[in-house]
């Protein structure tokens, strides 16, 4: 994949909790000039550990071969639902970029306290690695972990595709969408910013 390309179009990927039960998460094609030309939707339960199944479910009920590259707000989703995003580029053949915004100390001891002896659970969690600072040209830092891709490219993805602020567009416009489909289905109760330390 050549970054620099104009054509480019990420899917960006963000959730939306919509009741104790299951999270939303909706998916939002975005073209480098930030134009959207697609939407996609899938289910994740809260606490559970089929996110990674979800994010690929949500690709492939787009059955598009356009998409260049993911970018998914958050690798720790719907309260400690653990993605994996070497799996998800496993499954698609395409780079994934996890974006997360707050300096953290992790959630070892979070995961400990919520899920007592899932040892599964905090081994996923550790799986996911250290996390990338990238300095944005709007002069806000996030943190990224890059799959099939250097991290090098994903910065300059990050920045290619952030307008203003710390959140990349088309993550930015997910999340949106997530909460605008929770809202108009009558739950309550949004997933915070960002909880994937």
């Amino acid at each position: 994949m050549h970054v620099a390309k104009p054509g480019l179009r990420a899917l960006g990927i963000a959730e939306s909790y919509s009741g104790r039960e299951q999270s939303t998460l909706a998916g939002v094609v975005m073209r480098k000039d930030l134009r959207i030309d697609g939407t996609a939707f899938a289910r994740v339960t809260v606490g559970g550990s089929d996110a990674t199944d979800a994010v690929v479910r949500l690709f492939a009920r787009l059955a598009r071969r356009d998409i260049n590259f993911l970018m998914i707000g958050g690798s720790v989703i719907a309260w400690y639902n653990i993605m994996d995003p070497a799996a998800v580029h496993a499954a698609t053949g395409l780079p994934v970029i996890v974006a997360t915004y707050e300096v953290s100390e992790g959630l070892d001891e979070d995961i400990r306290r919520h899920f007592p002896g899932d040892d599964a659970r905090l081994a996923a969690y550790r799986r996911l690695g250290d996390r990338i600072p990238v300095r944005l040209h709007s002069g806000y830092t996030l943190f990224v972990r890059s799959y099939g891709i250097s991290p090098e490219d994903a910065a300059r993805l990050c920045n290619d595709f952030t307008y203003e602020g710390r959140v990349p567009e088309p993550i930015r416009v997910a999340r949106l969408v997530a909460r605008g489909v929770v809202r108009s289905s009558g739950c309550v109760g949004f997933a915070p910013d960002d909880h994937d330390r």
